[in-house]
């Protein structure tokens, strides 16, 4: 479990082919200063596991499903990447919860620069358009950030599409890689975790109102899931 505050930005010092997945070497002097195998390190908003260690590096497996889900797919030695460990227990929940399961990649498709902050407006795909919400959390590239704008619902499909906006401090340009992205990048994305159990639990209670063909208004559904979900 992670908070999304980035600790520090490494570096990917080798990729090898491991099955059908890779091993990748990060260097991340922070990181690894009290980690032991088999711990928890979110790479640009990924989970990985330290299967080894050194003075300032670490390596870890990463399979074909999350090469397939997120933009370690084509990863090459170079890449700066974010880093943060797990949170411990009796840490402050600086950010907000975030697991390292990232839901997909977004397109940055607009970058609006000011005289101290910056505008991401983020392209998502429209599975995920749902879970977010203004002034809610997203983690982008593992960075934990408050939802600024998005697209209205009713926005048709098509490329960008659906979008959220972002707004960056100065901390965050410096402390993150987002402050080197430029329209184009993909960034991996994670929606918040309740929003996700909602929408599940919503697809159940949809899916057992037309098997009865019980009326199911939207409130009466959100209150079917959330009864079926406290017992």
């Amino acid at each position: 479990m992670f908070t999304g505050i980035v600790e520090e930005i490494g570096a990917v010092t080798a990729v090898a082919p491991s099955g059908d997945g890779v091993r990748l070497t990060v260097r991340a002097p922070k990181a690894v200063s009290d980690a032991a195998h088999g711990d928890s390190i979110s790479v640009s908003g990924v989970c990985l596991t330290v299967v080894d260690r050194g003075e300032d590096w670490f390596t870890a497996d990463v399979m074909k499903q999350t090469l397939d889900m997120s933009t370690l797919a084509g990863v090459a030695a170079g890449r700066a990447v974010n880093l943060e460990r797990a949170t411990a227990a009796h840490g402050r929940l600086g950010g907000h919860i975030v697991q390292g399961h990232i839901d997909g990649t977004g397109e940055l498709i607009e970058v609006r620069p000011g005289s101290e902050w910056r505008v991401l407006r983020v392209a998502l795909p429209a599975s995920l358009a749902p879970l977010v919400v203004d002034k809610g959390s997203i983690a982008v590239d593992g960075v934990s950030l408050t939802v600024s704008a998005v697209s209205p619902a009713s926005s048709s499909t098509g490329s960008g599409a659906h979008w959220f906006e972002v707004s960056l401090i100065p901390e965050t340009l410096e402390a993150t890689t987002l402050g080197a992205r430029a329209a184009g990048d993909r960034v991996n994305l994670e929606t918040d975790i309740l929003a996700r159990h909602v929408q599940r639990l919503l697809a159940f209670s949809a899916d057992r109102a037309t098997t009865t063909a019980a009326p199911a208004d939207s409130h009466a559904v959100f209150a079917a899931a959330m009864e079926g979900g406290s017992r």
